[in-house]
């Protein structure tokens, strides 16, 4: 019977080859229920091939690909559409951050039939459901769903409450196990050697403007508990070895009652962690709390710093209690205990005028520097702003006005200059000059020099001292321009930035 499922994971990276937790998701949905095939873009050698044998056997009737901005496009949307070609009866589903936010773009192209609009734990199952029973009038009625009428009326249908965590399915581990050894997605970085990746929740209590994760989630968060996390890790040390976790949560630290417990339960276990949160949640945090989370093994916490100018921030509505004394206050508080802060930061926010664009990003360059003077050891990540802004906000507006637009065809996405913007690493902004532009990067190779990042092992004895000292000369003296040396030496080592490439893991 044609009837089943290939769940797609596109490729994000060369080397980067973690578990692919959102396909996991949404094959837990349907577990035992349907009959399904994950294919897993970074670990095929050639994923057109291994997805077309399948439809060639005459049983698949569904393609369901997760899609995230930038490169996992190059295979997301040229699959869809020749799957389309090839197999026409295929119905194509689409979930992911890109789906969701860019739906417009995404429903109206040919080759799309379905957007599954957040979570799909109950979307996904119940959608496949309606269209084996052919009851399409009951497709108004499936939350968390965006669809194309025959007319080409677009509905978006009602969104659902974030359902509890610790109620929903065990992910398959087994399942993916039988296409890809899961020792395969269990790679050596700066925190282990078998580092595993983890979601242990949805969401994010805050609404800033520029992040993308408001439009879908809109100030919601729910979260595993932490004995049902701890059960998960202890399952991956005792059957895999595990030694270190990534926590890819948008806010692990929401719920400092949560972070605590989970940190007593994981103290003796000898592993190592990260995650990501906001300052002025962490700051709350107790030097108690702190010191357990190290003890537990804490290693680093990503932090979205994105700038110290406080007047940027209320226009970035950052919300909580962010300020730029506030992060040096809690770069300073870590600095001593021993956990290192990984700050984010977003250079060339939109301003009436061209020397306001060029007098914030000097102010972030100082700031940074302070910032170094107070923890030498924070992790410094720099971002060129990357229009995300939630509609409706006033940063949303500004942008606009500016003269800023996303492609209006989905083909569009796969010029290389859009895969470099969700990289945010090429802003297609027009508030920003190519002076400015260079300013910011060129700042961004010497800081890299005087300070690697410690997240890539390879950068240390030598090579670091030779990096500090090329480097030394221009970082003390604001000489940024033409920064060739350093370039060598980051090419000749293959020097990585975890904010495009992830950890290093081989």
């Amino acid at each position: 019977m044609k009837n089943k499922i290939i769940i797609f994971n596109p490729k994000s990276a060369n080397q980067k080859h973690r578990i692919p937790n959102s396909i996991l998701q949404v094959g837990a949905a349907i577990y035992g229920k349907h009959d399904f095939a994950f294919v897993d873009g970074n670990l095929e050698e050639d994923s057109w091939q291994t997805i077309s044998d399948y439809f060639n056997t005459g049983e698949f009737k569904y393609f369901c690909s997760t899609v995230m901005p930038g490169p996992q496009l190059r295979q997301a949307i040229p699959f869809t559409r020749k799957i389309k070609q090839e197999f026409p009866d295929t119905i194509t589903i689409w979930g992911g951050y890109f789906a969701s936010n860019q739906y417009k773009v995404s429903i109206e192209a040919p080759y799309v039939d379905f957007i599954v609009n957040g979570p799909g734990d109950v979307t996904f199952p119940t959608l496949l459901d309606t269209l084996e029973s052919g009851n399409l009038s009951e497709l108004p009625n499936i939350m968390n769903l965006i669809y194309q009428e025959e007319n080409g009326t677009i509905i978006r249908t009602k969104k659902e409450a974030l359902l509890e965590q610790d109620t929903l399915p065990q992910l398959p581990y087994t399942h993916l196990d039988s296409f890809y050894n899961l020792d395969n997605y269990l790679s050596r970085t700066f925190l282990g050697s078998k580092t595993f990746s983890y979601h242990s929740s949805l969401g994010c209590p805050f609404t800033c403007s520029f992040c993308a994760v408001v439009p879908i989630y809109k100030g919601r968060w729910k979260a595993k508990s932490a004995q049902t996390v701890y059960d998960d890790v202890a399952y991956f040390k005792n059957q895999y070895g595990i030694n270190a976790i990534e926590f890819h949560d948008n806010n692990f630290f929401t719920s400092r009652k949560r972070v605590v417990e989970f940190s007593k339960l994981i103290k003796d276990d000898g592993i190592t962690w990260w995650g990501e949160g906001r300052i002025d949640t962490i700051n709350k945090y107790s030097d108690e709390d702190l010191k357990l989370m190290k003890e537990a093994g804490c290693k680093m916490i990503f932090l979205g710093a994105e700038t110290g100018n406080d007047e940027i921030l209320k226009q970035m509505n950052k919300g909580g209690t962010q300020t730029g004394q506030g992060i040096k206050d809690f770069a300073a508080r870590l600095y001593p205990i021993g956990i290192i802060p990984e700050f984010s930061f977003v250079l060339g926010m939109p301003a009436d005028t061209p020397e306001q664009v060029m007098s914030q990003i000097e102010w972030d360059i100082n700031f940074i520097k302070e910032i170094k003077e107070i923890n030498p050891n924070s992790e410094i990540i720099i971002y060129l702003y990357s229009p995300v802004a939630t509609e409706g906000s006033e940063l949303y507006e500004q942008i606009q006005k500016a003269g800023f637009s996303f492609p209006k065809k989905l083909d569009d996405w796969l010029d290389p200059a859009w895969e470099n913007f969700d990289l945010r690493k090429n802003p297609l902004t027009p508030w920003l000059t190519s002076k400015m532009v260079d300013r910011i990067m060129n700042f961004e190779t010497v800081l890299n020099g005087y300070y690697p990042t410690a997240s890539d092992f390879r950068i240390k004895g030598i090579k670091k001292k030779i990096l500090k000292t090329i480097s030394s000369l221009r970082y003390k003296t604001g000489i940024y321009k033409y920064p060739y040396e350093i370039k060598a030496m980051h090419k000749i080592w293959k020097y990585r930035q975890p904010e495009i490439q992830g950890f290093y893991s081989e």
